[in-house]
């Protein structure tokens, strides 16, 4: 089986914290990875950005007979900050092992929500349609879950991304490669994620590619 990599992975630079035995898709997508698009996540552009629905990485990697699933959002953030859970917004990590490559076999979808009972203090995850596992697998945040062999968790992590953001204004500016990877930009910043690790063999079609991608859809909103 081999594993894909498309559409929300971010970018060329995010090779360098994939592992060598996953390939890249045969048809590129269109990205997207941290403060991006801009005009909705930035910061520097949005006064109010929607930070909980911006996806930073997704990565795919397997060790033995599983397969591990991660998808990082609302980050870089200081080490100071805590991670961000938002009961509006639906994340989906999408993987497909069949033709048309386009449609996702396993729509696999998790949210947050509070614990009232806990003061609105204390929040929990849900994630559902994960391949062979019975109902959802619930509980709270910063904590390994398991069911039916499969195991989540969603907290806060050290950004693993690595990228010299300053060698990239510099060259898009200059024209002129400015690349220096002893600087990573991410370093010492961390991200909210959830990990997932489940066998490989739930996902695996024969020879065919699995290929993953992610997206994020918030509640609410004008009509």
């Amino acid at each position: 089986m081999k594993i894909n990599r498309k559409t929300l992975f971010a970018g060329g630079a995010a090779l360098l914290a994939i592992p060598l035995a996953l390939q890249l898709a045969e048809q590129r997508a269109p990205a997207a990875d941290h403060l991006d698009p801009p005009a909705r996540t930035s910061p520097a552009t949005d006064t109010t950005p929607d930070t909980a629905a911006d996806i930073a990485d997704i990565f795919a990697f397997q060790d033995g007979a599983s397969t591990i699933l991660v998808l990082t959002f609302a980050g870089p953030q200081a080490t100071t900050e805590p991670a961000v859970y938002d009961r509006d917004v639906l994340y989906t990590m999408n993987l497909s092992n069949a033709a048309p490559r386009t449609t996702a076999n396993f729509p696999i979808t998790f949210q947050f929500g509070q614990d009232m009972g806990a003061n609105g203090s204390q929040f929990g995850i849900r994630v559902r349609n994960l391949p062979g596992v019975t109902g959802d697998i619930t509980g709270p945040v910063e904590t390994d879950l398991s069911k039916d062999g499969v195991r989540v968790r969603a907290g806060l992590f050290d950004d693993p991304f690595f990228f010299d953001l300053q060698g990239f204004r510099e060259t898009a500016s200059t024209g002129t490669l400015s690349f220096d990877n002893s600087r990573d930009f991410f370093a010492g910043q961390n991200v909210s994620a959830v990990v997932i690790e489940i066998p490989t063999s739930r996902i695996a079609n024969g020879a065919n590619p699995v290929d993953i991608w992610a997206t994020t859809a918030r509640f609410g909103g004008q009509l």
